[in-house]
């Protein structure tokens, strides 16, 4: 603080005033486009490798005004920004001549669309997934362009399913058609990879 002990002119005492009042205005002057900060887009996709009861997950009617079904009861305050897809088919999931190994076709092709080479090797070849698109196209507005988070531990080699290799049926996400993003189980490491460590 600076005292002194000269007067202020009335002219002086008013200038500054002025001012100080209309400084809380001053927000009203940007623009509104550089006050309205959009939240980025968020996208998630959610694999059941075992399954759903469909007519517990399928709404019943289409459009924006659907009732949410048993299973989806929980995100109800979700609904005004959440889509629920139903009646697609992934045909390269079937076995298309390679016979058993439904479980690693599955998990490699349901993001990708991609029927996967059968191998047990380290020749992986599946197809970039959506998710990984979706990260090309929106990941610039948040600090990870994609999380890829599962339950359980799994390994992405040797022989997993009836000659699929590991890295079929523990990654649904391939950022390149030879490269799975395998998912990360440990809730811990998630959060300090998100907010740091204490």
């Amino acid at each position: 603080m600076f005292i002194t002990r000269k007067h202020l002119s009335r002219r002086t005492f008013l200038k500054g005033s002025s001012a100080a009042i209309a400084l809380p205005f001053l927000d009203a002057m940007t623009p509104a486009l550089a006050q309205a900060k959009k939240s980025p887009v968020r996208l998630a996709f959610v694999y059941v490798p075992n399954g759903i009861v469909m007519e517990d997950w399928t709404p019943k009617t289409t459009g924006g005004d659907y009732a949410l079904t048993r299973i989806l009861k929980p995100l109800e305050s979700l609904k005004q920004d959440m889509f629920v897809l139903s009646g697609l088919a992934d045909h390269n999931g079937n076995a298309l001549g390679d016979g058993p190994g439904d479980h690693g076709r599955a998990g490699a092709s349901y993001l990708s669309g991609v029927h996967c080479k059968k191998t047990s090797g380290a020749d992986i070849r599946a197809g970039i997934s959506a998710d990984q698109f979706a990260a090309a196209a929106l990941g610039q507005q948040t600090r990870f362009a994609s999380l890829e988070l599962g339950c359980e531990d799994s390994r992405t080699v040797g022989n997993c399913d009836s000659g699929y290799s590991c890295a079929y049926t523990n990654s649904i996400s391939w950022r390149t058609p030879t490269t799975p993003n395998p998912p990360e189980v440990n809730p811990r490491s998630v959060f300090e990879r998100l907010f740091g460590t204490a």
